[in-house]
């Protein structure tokens, strides 16, 4: 190791220094004075922007003997984590203090959290992978639980936890079969062992199944989405939009390090594999959404669905097909956002507005608010010209380019299918009395922030060329 190793990862390190600073901060500062972990995680979130921005490298970087790596796709997705977490924050403030559980511990633990994914997004070797993915993991188990006071969130992190463990030990152990083989962890190193065999020997085939389960579980693809509504729903809602919106981002680039970078040499094998996967979301995430009555476990769904457009994505094996797939994986995070972010804002103590009938009326209580809902349940139906429209006309453009014209069709009638919850959210919202009166209160700053994270998918749909352009670069 050398000092060039360490310039690489200057923002974690940034981020860890502060995640511990204000754990020592918490055992000598009073209660009453909590204010300051709040606004040191911003400034912790905004300081990580700034020296990722300064820490940029023009192409790719590798460090620590190959198992960390920089690059335009790692500067992205760390760039929208550090925004949508920020912007959760912002949303947690009133949230968390109407149920006192305004601590350092949801902003230390989400901090770290956030240090997991960037490590996980950075990760060039399977050592570095399944480090920042427990980082992550054991972070988001511990903020499920936060609210210990909760049945619900109790039962799931319990949940969470174990089923988190085992698709942990899924990945290893499909990690050690590769590495058996290959005889080596460098993710650079896979490929090239695998570029040179004539045919795939059982354990690396194997292995590759296992890390796909792993993959499709974090995802929460069926059929290992068994615990995505249950979290979604148990959860407190700061809690759930930070794992459907940040947790997704590192997901998908801890995807494409492994399954690209590492195993794209055999994406004829598990291109069947993810076309199975794919499928089944969109059918059983769009169908079960439509019997849900419940907003989180509706959106829960709606996630599952979505993951499935993702995966086309990677079925499509080409530079234009992964660009489409992280485009639209961020631009599901900020509209995921800016949808959790209006849960939370009508939420207000003894009061979780998690059931769609809580929104009846909304248009005559705040007609601004009904609004930005309206804008993301359109960008989340596809709705033209929100942003979701052209994610998902990207990735069905790189599915149909590859000739699979029928995976189109069904992607694209699931979506029809799809439509009507997100449309029952917006007519009980104008068009039915509302049955809750009481006045909803929002600080200055969560209503610029919010406005602005639900004007963003508007805004994105209008002129999506930057950021396609940006994920086209950030793949090549």
């Amino acid at each position: 190791m050398n000092m060039s190793d360490f310039a690489l990862i200057v923002p974690e390190i940034f981020v860890l220094t502060m995640a511990s600073v204000i754990l020592v901060i918490d055992a000598f500062l009073h209660s009453d004075r909590r204010e300051i972990f709040y606004l040191l995680a911003l400034t912790t979130l905004f300081g990580a922007i700034i020296l990722t921005w300064v820490n940029h490298f023009d192409g790719r970087a590798l460090g620590f003997n190959g198992t960390f790596v920089v690059d335009t796709m790692a500067d992205v997705l760390k760039f929208v984590i550090y925004l949508v977490t920020a912007a959760i924050f912002v949303y947690s403030r009133q949230y968390l203090k109407a149920r006192d559980l305004f601590k350092s511990e949801f902003y230390i633990l989400g901090l770290f959290a956030v240090l997991g994914m960037m490590i996980l997004i950075s990760a060039h070797s399977m050592l570095t992978v399944y480090l920042g993915l427990e980082l992550m993991s054991l972070s988001l188990y511990s903020m499920v639980a936060f609210n210990r006071n909760n049945v619900l969130s109790s039962e799931a992190a319990m949940k969470y936890f174990v089923l988190g463990g085992f698709a942990s030990g899924v990945l290893l152990y499909g990690m050690s079969l590769v590495y058996g083989v290959s005889g080596t962890l460098d993710l650079a190193g896979v490929s090239e062992y695998l570029a040179a065999q004539q045919s795939f020997s059982a354990p690396i085939l194997l292995g590759m199944v296992f890390i796909i389960v792993a993959l499709a579980f974090k995802l929460g693809a069926v059929p290992f989405h068994m615990w995505v509504p249950d979290i979604y729903h148990g959860s407190s809602s700061v809690v759930t939009a930070f794992i459907s919106t940040s947790a997704k981002l590192a997901v998908f680039g801890f995807s494409m390090r492994l399954l690209i970078e590492g195993m794209g040499i055999m994406q004829d094998s598990w291109r069947d594999i993810l076309i199975i996967l794919s499928v089944l979301s969109l059918l059983i995430g769009n169908i079960v959404a439509i019997a849900q009555t419940n907003i989180k476990r509706m959106l829960a769904y709606s996630t599952i669905s979505h993951v499935g457009f993702i995966l086309l994505g990677f079925i499509a094996a080409n530079p234009e097909g992964y660009s489409a797939a992280m485009f639209y994986t961020v631009t599901y995070a900020i509209t995921g956002a800016a949808a959790f972010g209006i849960v939370i804002l009508l939420s207000r103590e003894g009061f979780e507005a998690d059931n769609i009938d809580d929104y009846k009326g909304l248009n005559y209580r705040n007609s601004w608010y009904a609004f930005l809902m309206l804008l993301v349940m359109f960008s989340m139906a596809g709705v033209p010209p929100m942003v979701g429209f052209y994610a998902k006309l990207l990735v069905l453009k790189a599915v149909i380019g590859q000739g699979m014209y029928w995976l189109a069709i069904v992607a694209v009638l699931l979506s029809v299918v799809g439509a009507f919850y997100y449309l029952r959210v917006i007519k009980v919202m104008y068009f039915d009395g509302a049955e809750d009166r009481n006045k909803i209160i929002v600080g200055s700053g969560v209503h610029a922030v919010l406005s602005s994270n639900a004007l963003l998918a508007l805004l994105l749909g209008l002129f999506p060329g930057t950021l396609i352009s940006l994920c086209l670069t950030a793949i090549s």
